[in-house]
């Protein structure tokens, strides 16, 4: 069945117009049936129809025909997951594509294929795919778009590119694309990049400008012959419905400030510099003047660079004694890793012409303050929000000598947290036992007149309190022991107080024993590695990379959701008390399914797993439990199947089993946005009555909402930053928007099935 879509025209850019005007002209014709529009959209022309009234009824009775092959098809089979509904749609648009491909290049892709109805109609089927809503059930008569229809043609656009520039696209590309997302950039990184000397990231910033368009239709126009087609784009440039941004925000979190062209036409633009990487790659390795010849003469170094980029030959085996320099990228988006080994000189060679080329030829903004880090060390660099460090890979051997030193200093820690807990105990006791008697003083039959505090007792100010006296006092003897320099008081009253009133025996051997632990630490080790077969210490200088996840940053995050107090104890979450429990359960395993799904390769990954059993899930506890005012034990008992989506550290192995989620298992190129989309945080606004009626937000939904829901804006962080879990940036104008949604589409916002991207923030006006 045909559709027909309503674009709304804002009033502050009167530039969308001309927009409005040609995508008239792609969707002429497509259905005679129109439902009422709301106020402030326009609506197609009833002459279009009438001018194609034979031709309408001619595809509606092909389309029908197919629509009883698909549904008998349907029926004969089992149901097709969302990931293979939209796979299928792509197929059939890729048909459609190579069929225009003539004399090299694709030709009319606009009229023959984007403005297709049967491409449209896809294409809005793979939007209702991304909202997860149900395009197999039975569909009103009357098929009303609003705000959708410039939607639609830019996901038609955007299969189209995808399908055109996918086999050209270069492997160390990774983002929005087909089998290469986050996991596969990573893996990369770890396992086929070999001993890098240096590393370093390039951060970008510059909003695409005209001359940049332009740059990026002339790359198409070697591939595609289609003049309506850059029309489109440039008016939809003009109009500023044409989101591309280099830096400044996350790409591919699927708020709903990004556009759905935004990742294809970076990729094919940033294609440019992934070929220009190939040609520097060459320079530096290849036909570099001071490369090594083996002992027979046969060595090439130009032949063993080309088996290296065909994959012919081992990657650990390429990096030997006569090896040259070598350079390493990934680029993900415009987030871009580069790793050198070589010298730094050449390591600073190898950026400036990486800059150089990002400035002088791609007209990109590139800070320069980004240095070059050696791989020695724990220094590392931020690459899609984790830190990627090169670390010292330790035999069994030298392992068990540290986990015996690790044991000794834990062992040493526990007596030294014990020996100041009591002094520290000792000391408070000291100050109430002084209070006492201080108070005892001005009690004639308790006073001990031969006592200091008694005879002190007499300078005292006329009228000035017991309590105030007393703090007065030990005011100035803080003042006289210099008591600023300490770090705590606690330290004050364990060295100055606790400590010398102890015999001094037991002072002499409790550090003498500290002594001896730090000698140990220092000394017994080293003699120990010393005692090692020459095969073990041979095994101690291998070096891995590894990915570790931000655990700082995600802390602070909880802190800022209000999960967690300052001093890092779990808290309720106040903005989310109110929700039905199965919406606050949602909330918090959606926090748990992203770090599972993103963390679960770091190698610090069992931090993360006791943030989820610690924090999380004692958090959405005391939620539970502030809710109905009762005890935390009742709630577990309560609510115990409901909470498996908040797993133990017990039951988070046979979670991360689990691999029945599409938005973070399937393939990256066609659901943009949803592996990494934020948790945004939700507080319920109101419940819909009768006199207030309202629908789900959610494109192609019309169920009803039975609350309204109020968008609170936690940060909107720079470019690049850190992958906590939780939404990096949304837009301060969206900060207290209302939103209605239905209870299975706030389930999937919750769980990451759906994203921002998916709701009509224009629903309301």
């Amino acid at each position: 069945m045909h559709f027909v879509g309503l674009l709304k025209v804002s009033k502050r850019n009167e530039k969308l117009v001309p927009v409005v005007s040609l995508l008239k002209t792609v969707v002429a014709g497509r259905d005679t049936k129109m439902g009422q529009a709301s106020v402030g959209h326009s609506t197609l022309s009833a002459a279009d129809d009438v001018d194609d009234k034979g031709t309408q009824k001619m595809a509606l009775a092909k389309n029908l025909a197919s629509l009883i092959e698909e549904s008998s098809d349907f029926d004969e089979k089992k149901p097709k997951s969302r990931m293979e509904l939209k796979r299928s749609y792509e197929f059939r648009i890729k048909k459609r594509v190579k069929e225009q491909y003539v004399n090299g290049k694709f030709q009319d892709l606009m009229e023959k294929v984007i403005a297709n109805p049967k491409t449209l109609q896809d294409s809005y089927n793979s939007i209702m795919l991304n909202s997860n809503v149900d395009i197999t059930g039975a569909r009103k008569e009357v098929l009303v778009l609003p705000n959708l229809i410039l939607k639609v043609v830019q996901e038609a656009i955007r299969i189209v590119l995808e399908i055109i520039y996918r086999p050209f696209f270069s492997k160390i590309s990774h983002g929005c694309r087909s089998g290469r997302g986050h996991s596969t950039a990573l893996r990369y990184i770890s396992k086929e990049i070999s001993n890098p000397d240096w590393l370093f990231t390039l951060i970008l910033d510059k909003r695409v400008d005209a001359c940049m368009l332009a740059e990026l239709i002339s790359v198409m126009e070697d591939r595609i012959e289609d003049p309506r087609l850059y029309d489109i784009l440039r008016r939809m440039f003009d109009a500023q419905i044409l989101n591309l941004e280099f830096g400044g925000f996350p790409k591919g979190h699927g708020l709903p400030q990004e556009g759905i062209l935004a990742p294809i036409l970076m990729n094919i633009y940033l294609d440019l510099l992934d070929r220009e990487f190939y040609r520097l790659s060459m320079r530096y390795e290849a036909i570099n003047p001071n490369f090594h010849v083996g002992r027979d003469g046969s060595y090439s170094k130009l032949r063993s660079w080309f088996r290296r980029q065909l994959k012919d030959s081992d990657p650990n085996h390429i990096v030997d004694s006569k090896s040259g320099p070598r350079v390493h990228a990934c680029r993900f988006m415009d987030e871009m890793f580069f790793a050198v080994s070589g010298s730094k000189e050449i390591a600073q060679t190898f950026k400036s012409d990486i800059v150089n080329y990002l400035q002088n030829s791609l007209h990109l903004n590139v800070d320069n303050r980004t240095e070059i880090f050696p791989c020695e060390g724990r220094v590392g660099v931020c690459f899609l929000g984790t830190l990627v460090r090169r670390q010292v890979k330790e035999s069994p051997a030298v392992k068990a000598i540290h986990k015996l030193k690790d044991k000794v200093k834990l062992f040493a820690l526990q007596k030294r947290e014990a020996w100041d807990a009591g002094t520290v105990r000792i000391g408070k006791k000291w100050l109430a036992h002084g209070l006492k008697k201080v108070k005892e003083s001005e009690i004639k039959h308790l006073a001990n007149s031969d006592s200091t505090l008694c005879q002190i007792s007499s300078f005292r100010k006329a009228g000035m309190q017991t309590d105030h006296w007393y703090k007065f006092l030990l005011k100035v003897w803080m003042q006289d022991i210099k008591a600023k320099a300490a770090e705590s008081e606690g330290l004050i009253l364990s060295k100055y107080i606790a400590e010398p009133a102890l015999p001094q025996e037991l002072r002499e051997s409790f550090y003498e024993f500290q002594k001896r632990v730090d000698e140990y630490v220092s000394s017994e080790t080293a003699a120990a590695l010393s005692l090692l077969p020459n095969s073990f210490s041979s095994a101690k200088s291998v070096t891995i990379t590894e990915i570790v996840a931000p655990v700082s940053a995600i802390k602070k995050r909880l802190f800022r959701y209000g999960l967690i107090t300052s001093e890092g104890h779990p808290r309720t979450n106040s903005l989310l008390i109110l929700q039905n429990d199965s919406q606050i359960i949602d909330w918090f395993s959606g926090v748990v399914r992203r770090w599972i799904t993103w963390y679960r390769e770091c190698d610090n990954f069992s931090e993360i797993k006791l943030l989820i059993s610690t924090e999380v899930r004692k958090s959405c506890i005391r939620t539970l439990a502030a809710k109905y005012r009762i005890h935390e034990s009742e709630i577990g008992k309560r609510f115990d199947s409901e909470l498996s989506g908040i797993p133990s550290t017990q039951e988070i192995e046979h979670e991360m089993a689990d691999e029945t989620s599409e938005a973070f298992t399937g393939n990256e190129a066609l659901i943009y946005g949803f592996p990494y989309n934020g948790l945004c945080l939700l507080s319920l606004a109101r419940m819909v009555s009768q006199s207030r009626p309202c629908n789900c937000f959610v494109f192609g939904c019309s169920e009803a909402a039975p609350c309204v829901y109020t968008l609170h804006v936690m940060e909107r962080q720079r470019f690049p930053g850190w992958k906590t879990g939780f939404s990096s940036c949304i837009h301060p104008s969206l900060n207290k928007r209302r939103i209605g949604l239905c209870t299975q589409h706030l389930k999937d916002l919750y769980l990451g099935r759906i994203s921002l991207q998916s709701i009509d923030f224009n629903a309301w006006k």
